[in-house]
């Protein structure tokens, strides 16, 4: 059995640090373990509760009872950012997923049963369709933007930190280059974005939702297209549903229809483009 000890950064990093032991379980029968699964779980219930992955820590009446998901968010982090305890999980034979990430050998043949395990639940992908449905049976083309900034101001120096006349320009892009598609734009933001600013542009967002993030992943995840900065999260989704991305590289960057291609694995498009990240 393989265990997975580590939990880095938000829920795609954690999702692509389970996603390849996933894929190895289904093609060779085997079963898994994650320790430390992240706040979102209830969100997957098909990860959740997936016959050959255990969470040994879930203990949802705990974790609902008073402090208990502050207490495990705080013993979570202390626990993986310990070399004591790196010597312990190395000791029992632990791996760190994120160490993974670059192992595909199973991710092609398991697809059909990964995008079932990683499905969110019903009350998600119901909120997303009925968005995204109606717009794709009228003949639209929906492109998923990914709109990142906050941390990204200081990320690799603010490399991909864009200004939303910055986003606007790559939508205009986008828009003629798909021109003989009347392309509408799904906007994916975790700030509030006044989506009047993208002018003679049809834009849709949703606003105030509960599971906000896990809604608009799952949403560009059923987009045409996604356009957006480097990113685990629209990686992530262009991953899992097998929609052509768009990488924003540069901010003086012109935008061609054959840099859409979906990602096959953490690295990969299927163009054979490499993002780094």
């Amino acid at each position: 059995m393989r265990i997975i000890c580590d939990a880095p950064g938000q829920t795609c990093n954690r999702l692509w640090t389970y996603v390849t032991t996933v894929a190895r379980c289904i093609a060779l029968k085997k079963k898994m373990m994650i320790l430390f699964f992240d706040w979102t779980i209830e969100d997957f219930p098909n990860l959740l509760h997936c016959k050959f992955i255990y969470f040994p820590l879930w203990h949802k009446w705990y974790l609902e009872r008073g402090n208990g998901w502050n207490n495990y968010k705080g013993a979570t982090w202390k626990i993986t950012h310990n070399k004591t305890w790196d010597k312990i999980f190395k000791f029992f034979g632990c791996k760190k997923g994120w160490a993974l990430r670059e192992d595909d050998r199973f991710l092609a043949q398991t697809k059909p049963e990964l995008k079932k395990i990683f499905r969110p639940k019903d009350e998600i992908t119901q909120k997303a369709a009925n968005l995204i449905g109606p717009l794709k049976s009228s003949g639209r083309m929906v492109i998923g933007v990914h709109i990142r900034r906050g941390d990204y101001a200081t990320h690799l120096g603010g490399r991909y930190f864009y200004s939303f006349e910055e986003y606007y320009d790559f939508i205009l892009q986008v828009k003629n280059i798909f021109k003989d598609k009347n392309p509408v734009f799904f906007i994916s933001s975790n700030e509030d974005v006044d989506v009047s600013v993208f002018k003679d542009c049809e834009c849709y967002r949703f606003k105030d939702e509960p599971s906000a993030a896990i809604l608009d992943l799952y949403t560009l995840s059923i987009c045409d297209a996604i356009i957006g900065p480097n990113s685990t999260y629209s990686r992530w989704a262009s991953f899992i549903g097998d929609v052509p991305i768009c990488w924003l590289e540069d901010r003086s960057m012109r935008l061609k229809a054959e840099y859409f291609s979906p990602m096959k694995n953490f690295y990969y498009q299927q163009n054979g483009h490499k993002t780094e990240i």
